[in-house]
């Protein structure tokens, strides 16, 4: 497990910045972490092990470091992937970090979420509540009408407020 290099970063930061916006901040900088017996168990960050990205703390990189590379599966949460062309791509591990910081929310009414989960896209009529000054390409999390998150999605128009 190590470090992200620059350009894994970039490409890592500028997806996450796509959904996340300004929120990718706190993800980075202000988060603490409050797993271990330490008394100061440090910080979230980003590692790669396996073409896979991972968020975890310090103080678990710390204790991982007693188990041999090719024996280590996974640590922490698991944000996305990088393919073999170079791209990263996000897993739906991430979706729990991405509905807590999220810039853009769509809720889906109970008669699109079966719609939504089966592949299919949204509808204007499948739209409960959608958050304002939502652009073309525009990183979305989406909800269930009782607050469950349960996916992510390009948004592909554009939308002021309410449809």
């Amino acid at each position: 497990m190590r470090p992200l290099d620059e350009k894994e970063t970039t490409l890592v930061f500028n997806k996450l910045h796509k959904f996340v916006g300004n929120n990718l901040k706190s993800i980075v900088l202000e988060s603490q972490s409050h797993e271990g017996p330490d008394s100061n168990p440090g910080r979230y960050c980003f590692r790669l092990q396996k073409n896979r990205v991972y968020y975890v703390s310090e103080s678990l990189i710390k204790r991982a470091t007693n188990i041999k590379r090719e024996k280590l599966v996974s640590l922490g949460t698991q944000i996305g992937k990088f393919t073999k062309a170079g791209k990263f791509h996000l897993t739906i591990q991430s979706l729990n970090l991405l509905a807590a910081n999220a810039k853009h929310k769509v809720w889906l009414k109970p008669t699109s979420e079966m719609s939504f989960l089966y592949g299919n896209s949204v509808l204007k009529g499948g739209v409960g509540r959608i958050t304002e000054n939502i652009q073309v390409n525009d990183g979305v999390v989406v909800f269930l009408d009782v607050g469950c998150a349960v996916g992510i999605w390009g948004c592909s128009k554009e939308y002021g407020g309410l449809p």
